[in-house]
């Protein structure tokens, strides 16, 4: 077997850079590559792979890390096998701004996609292309912003040889995998309006789904485009818009709905045989005073939506904070699952809400299965709806003199994924126990816009967790506490070799046995702030995550 040291020597475009993925592989289980946002439709983010394992992850070193400039610079700074890594120059550059407007953004939040030995990320206004054996840069995009919240962006889509992004800014761009040049961009909503642009495109056959997010009154919506041209094919909302629409009781009046939110900031799953695509929807707008939007439940808000891929029509929906009074979006990752559930084969989709709570459902109809509160001290519900949902509880609304609610508004999970591990039949996800008052600050009935009329204070926390739920029956089967100010990083990676990679919530790197939760391996490298991936390359398995601005690939020594 040739040793690494003598591969990395050899021209990524030799090895396959640029062959890209056909959109038929991406319904195959995952293997040797991380070709999409989770690794597969599914969401678990669950690798086959298996060198690297329970017995012999203590073996487990650095391959090589680089740290990567946002912007017009052009230095890329990095060691690996092979040494350092110097300065790179081949800067694409796009977008519809001046390119006076500096807005930072040099944190790495994406999904790293791994495809024909080439890695391809993002940062706000930024698309990479690395060589997977040793991080040296392929290619750099920039895109000119004309403003926008940089908060974020979870990652490009690949369809074939070309690549797909958001940019704050509203625009979904078009790259070829090959060389970093713009095919074509598109507008995707308007910047003057207020929204911004996270997500990762998801690519499903012909479709590019793309979402889109914001914090004021304003319609949630998600969109498919043609992966060839960027026209668009579908556009559906997440709230009513017009008379005789769905859900429009829910609401004071049509146009309470048609400004009352709902985003779709998180990507979701897809289940090829039904053709549906589950995805999480936003809080209602305002957030916090009942306002315009009336007493009723606000659909389709804080919600799983099943949509047909090729129509965009609403297939089914469950709501998981009816009327939510605390942001608490139900943007998180739903996780595709086949199995037994009491005693009978189902197909299920499970996801664990901001809101502290764990949900079960039929994914082919949407019929409610399971509900349990994983939040060890979620107290803004008092009990279930008739529908499995919690209720809210009128006196932890925001009020005057101030309601103690656990979790805050950030939620006992936030845009972290989890995973899911077949072997184990455990789902794994962070719970942050933090308490806050809420004070209401704008007594007019009238209501405030967006996220306005409360003033947040925490006051403390019982603990923060990386957890791991038995699906059956919705209980924590064990918790393992964070320690440190960092949470828990930015999200979930399990395998077939029995580990769970996580952040610690104190700058290390941890491997964990996937069943019991005890560390078997760790590397302090700072802050984590995505979700790990781990890919196949040239007979080894690396593990990657980033830190910021910096990437580091892991492989067994």
């Amino acid at each position: 077997m040739r040793s690494i040291r003598t591969l990395l020597f050899l021209p990524a475009l030799l090895l396959g850079q640029g062959k890209g993925i056909a959109p038929s592989e991406l319904t195959k289980p995952l293997k040797d590559s991380w070709p999409t946002y989770n690794g597969d439709y599914t969401g678990r983010r669950f690798s086959a792979l298996k060198q690297v394992n329970s017995v012999n992850v203590k073996s487990l070193s650095l391959a090589w890390m680089s740290r990567l400039t946002p912007g017009m610079g052009n230095t890329q700074q990095g060691f690996g096998r092979r040494g350092f890594a110097g300065p790179q120059s081949r800067i694409i550059v796009g977008g519809e701004g001046s390119g006076e407007l500096n807005v930072g953004g040099g944190t790495i939040k994406a999904s790293v996609l791994q495809v024909d030995g080439t890695l391809y990320f993002t940062m706000p206004d930024n698309a990479w292309a690395v060589d997977a054996r040793d991080g040296r840069e392929l290619w750099h995009y920039f895109w000119k912003t004309k403003g926008g919240t940089h908060i974020g962006n979870r990652g490009l889509g690949m369809w074939n040889n070309y690549l797909y992004m958001e940019t704050p800014d509203n625009y979904l761009v078009s790259l070829d995998a090959r060389t970093g040049k713009e095919r074509w961009h598109k507008t995707i909503a308007e910047l003057d309006q207020g929204y911004f642009s996270t997500p990762a495109p998801i690519i499903i056959g012909n479709h590019v789904i793309a979402g889109t997010g914001n914090d004021i009154d304003a319609p949630g919506f998600l969109q498919s485009f043609d992966p060839e041209t960027g026209e668009l094919q579908w556009k559906t909302y997440m709230v009513p818009m017009k008379k005789g629409d769905p859900g429009l009781e829910t609401w004071a009046s049509l146009d309470a709905a048609r400004h009352g939110g709902g985003q779709t900031w998180i990507p979701g799953a897809y289940d090829p045989e039904t053709k549906l695509y589950m995805i999480g929807t936003g809080n209602p707008t305002p957030a916090y005073t009942t306002g315009t939007r009336g007493e009723g439940d606000n659909l389709f808000t804080c919600a799983l939506v099943a949509l047909n891929v090729d129509t965009g029509k609403m297939a089914w929906y469950y709501q998981t904070s009816p009327h939510d009074m605390h942001d608490y979006d139900s943007a998180q990752t739903p996780v595709l699952v086949d199995g037994m559930f009491n005693g009978r084969q189902r197909k299920m989709v499970l996801t664990a809400a901001r809101n502290g709570y764990f949900f079960v459902l039929d994914r082919v109809t949407g019929e409610h299965l399971l509900t349990s509160r994983y939040g060890t001290h979620t107290n803004w519900a008092n009990g279930l709806n008739k529908s499995g949902g919690p209720k809210f509880d009128p006196a932890k609304n925001a009020t005057v003199p101030g309601a103690l609610v656990s979790p805050d508004s950030g939620g006992t999970v936030n845009w972290q994924p989890p995973a899911y591990n077949p072997d184990t039949g455990l789902f794994y996800v962070l719970e942050f126990n933090e308490f806050a008052m809420f004070y209401l600050t704008d007594v007019d009935p009238r209501g405030s816009m967006g996220l306005g009329g409360k003033e947040e204070v925490g006051v403390g926390s019982s603990g923060n967790y990386l957890v791991a739920i038995d699906y059956k029956t919705g209980k924590v089967v064990w918790r393992r506490q964070y320690y440190g100010t960092d949470g828990g990083g930015g999200g979930m990676l399990t395998t077939a070799g029995n580990l769970l990679f996580a952040s610690d919530g104190a700058g290390n790197f941890v491997a964990y046995d996937a069943k019991t939760g005890k560390p078997l391996w760790h590397a302090r490298i700072g802050r984590i702030t995505n979700a790990p991936q781990t890919y196949m390359l040239d007979g080894h398995q690396y593990v990657t995550v980033a830190t910021g601005d910096m990437l580091w690939a892991f492989v067994m020594n």
